[in-house]
């Protein structure tokens, strides 16, 4: 994400192998620099894929926001302005990939799942990082790196934002206080807009309903929550659920696991 002064920062390197990996610590002069902090908006030339081991990694864009829970991999295409918020992520690692190794990758970030053959392929690549060249087997390796990318699950962690004015003043109402429980019609009423007009503008530019906006908006604060160390109780409450269950159930649906599992085994897959 950042490096040093004197250094080049790698994810707007054009030149070099088309993919270089770095591991990720709390070190103030890391390439890959983690930890607890904010890094305001910005946008790289080379692509980046990122994961971290513990903590929690909140990437915003002007056309939402994404979730990177420990084990799940962000994909970031080149150019693409973003601001990210790190919490407690002590370590991990980042792939950074040309725009012409990038062309076959998603078109817009997401979230992904990863698995074993996706981290020891990264941790292959890790140890050729200083290398401005790479072998023939290296470049296999890089190629398989690729389409693991391009193959991997995507999870449902991105919050999209809707762009009319009434509206997205309701949907960062609702994201300062998650567990307001007013219905659709009282949001209507408040923003100046009918419910009707709601509901069809939310689908229109979010592709999600009022209600699944709603409940994706709970399930983003509840894993900023838990990844703080917060008790499953401490959530439930503070999203509006009557009993923790009925917030294990509703999170369970979400994402197949409970949320204890969901941080501590690195969700499914």
């Amino acid at each position: 994400m950042e490096s040093s002064e004197d250094e080049i920062d790698p994810s707007d390197r054009l030149d070099g192998p088309p993919l270089i990996a770095l591991r990720g610590d709390s070190d103030p002069s890391s390439a890959y620099r983690l930890g607890t902090l904010d890094y305001d908006w910005h946008s790289h030339r080379r692509g980046l894929v990122f994961c971290v081991d513990s903590g929690l990694i909140h990437v915003r864009t002007s056309q939402g926001s994404w979730l990177m829970p420990p084990h799940r991999a962000g994909w970031m295409p080149p150019g693409i302005p973003h601001k990210i918020s790190v919490s407690g992520a002590m370590s991990g690692w980042s792939v950074m990939t040309t725009p012409l190794a990038s062309r076959d990758l998603p078109s817009g970030p997401c979230v992904m799942g990863i698995g074993e053959l996706m981290r020891a392929l990264v941790r292959r690549a890790v140890s050729w990082s200083a290398q401005d060249h790479l072998d023939p087997e290296q470049e296999r390796v890089v190629m398989v790196l690729l389409d693991e990318i391009r193959r991997a699950p995507r999870e449902p962690l991105h919050l999209p934002m809707p762009t009319d004015p009434r509206l997205l003043r309701i949907a960062r109402a609702i994201l300062d206080d998650p567990g307001d429980e007013r219905t659709a019609e009282e949001w209507a009423a408040w923003g100046a807009l009918s419910p009707r007009t709601l509901r069809r503008l939310m689908l229109s530019e979010t592709g999600l309903s009022f209600t699944q906006w709603r409940q994706q908006a709970k399930l983003t604060h509840a894993l900023e929550m838990l990844a703080r160390g917060d008790p499953v109780a401490v959530v439930s409450d503070a999203l509006g659920y009557a009993t923790p269950s009925t917030f294990i159930a509703m999170f369970r649906r979400a994402f197949g696991d409970s949320p204890a599992h969901y941080f501590a085994a690195g969700g499914p897959g």
